[in-house]
């Protein structure tokens, strides 16, 4: 009879192993990592996640197995339409959207959006240290529908339940990783721009 270690690898361990790095280079260059970031970093900073997120809820919408995300989009949107902002333009010439994924099964999609959801608790952070700076906007994408904790706790509670295994916890990683180096490739192309 074949014995079961009784201690496996952690999904969420290994995801935060195999993004530490890009997190922390993604925290030290987006437009709102300067100390005296204002509201025109946090126009560019929405425009960043719009287009970085627009093509990933399109292709995760074609999908009825995996992770479902609810419409952060229309919190951006809503935040860029603020008039506070008016005035402030589209995204930077040359800057386009990334492709969606074209691969990714149900595991790597959990990665992917393993990454999406983790920038909500890293939004619940910003908007306590800019509030009262950037105010009058409220500041809605950032502030969330709440505290984080709950729907994190939700989301890693149904990673766990979905993505097991070896085989799987690597494609979650993969496609974690993915979604890191998506979004810091737009910052980097937006910087130069």
């Amino acid at each position: 009879m074949e014995e079961i270690s009784v201690v496996e690898r952690d999904v969420l361990t290994a995801l935060r192993q195999a993004t530490a790095r890009r997190h922390a280079e993604l925290d030290s260059r987006t437009p709102l990592a300067a100390g005296d970031a204002d509201l025109c970093a946090y126009h560019d900073h929405l425009r960043l996640l719009e287009r970085w997120l627009a093509p990933i809820q399109a292709w995760l919408a074609q999908f009825d197995d995996g992770p479902v995300l609810p419409d952060y989009l229309h919190a951006i949107r809503r935040d860029l339409a603020h008039v506070a902002l008016a005035g402030m333009g589209a995204a930077a010439p040359g800057v386009t959207a990334q492709a969606s994924p074209a691969q990714g099964g149900a595991a790597w999609r959990w990665g992917v959006c393993y990454v999406v959801e983790g920038s909500q608790l890293g939004g619940a952070v910003l908007y306590k240290r800019l509030a009262e700076r950037l105010a009058p906007h409220p500041l809605d994408y950032l502030r969330g529908a709440g505290s984080p904790g709950p729907r994190w706790r939700e989301f890693i509670d149904a990673l766990r339940g979905n993505v097991a295994g070896e085989r799987q916890i690597a494609e979650a990683c993969e496609g974690a990783q993915w979604a890191f180096d998506s979004l810091i490739a737009l910052n980097n192309a937006a910087r130069k721009a």
